[in-house]
């Protein structure tokens, strides 16, 4: 008797799983539901969309205490004014104190105090190209009117020992109020 070739077995086929798109559709829906349920809760629950307020008292303070320049403390502002950052710095150019801000209509603006040159300030805070314009009257001080490289407003204040920039990706007014407080 002759000896039977060895068959090779037949190729095994993956049992099919049953899974359906549907499926897959209905595993993601679990997944993405309490995603948007602790989303919602923290926007709407917990003011989620409302900027982190900061101090600005140690920043003022540190200003102060370095008698760089006479510091102008912000005085009270209307509702939806929020500080979000304060930094004081003191390279060898002179002392800076910046105080960031957003505007009730949820915009940013910056307060820069400086005993830096005016002109070597103005290039930083608002460009190389940042063209002046005509006086504007803050609470009977005379501001004049810049607009930045980026094409915000900026308005200036310039004084013996400092000078102050209030700009921002806002309107003028706004900024104006804020100017105000320093005045």
């Amino acid at each position: 008797m002759e000896a039977a070739e060895p068959t090779s077995p037949a190729p095994v086929q993956p049992a099919r799983s049953g899974r359906r798109p549907r499926d897959m559709a209905m595993s993601l829906l679990v997944l993405l539901v309490p995603i948007a349920i602790v989303v919602g809760a923290q926007k709407y629950l917990f003011d989620g969309d409302k900027p982190i307020a900061v101090s600005p008292a140690q920043a003022i303070a540190d200003a102060r205490a370095s008698g760089a320049f006479p510091v102008a403390e912000p005085g009270p502002l209307p509702d939806g004014w929020t500080v979000t950052s304060a930094r004081f710095q003191r390279p060898a150019d002179g002392a800076t104190l910046r105080l960031g801000y957003v505007t009730p209509d949820a915009e940013p603006a910056l307060l820069v105090q400086s005993s830096v040159p005016a002109d070597q300030l103005l290039a930083r805070e608002l460009g190389d190209t940042a063209k002046a314009g005509g006086p504007v009257a803050v609470d009977a001080v005379s501001w004049q009117r810049y607009d930045s490289t980026r094409g915000e407003p900026a308005l200036v204040l310039r004084e013996a020992g400092r000078t102050i920039v209030v700009v921002g990706a806002t309107d003028e007014p706004t900024l104006r109020e804020l100017a105000a407080a320093v005045s």
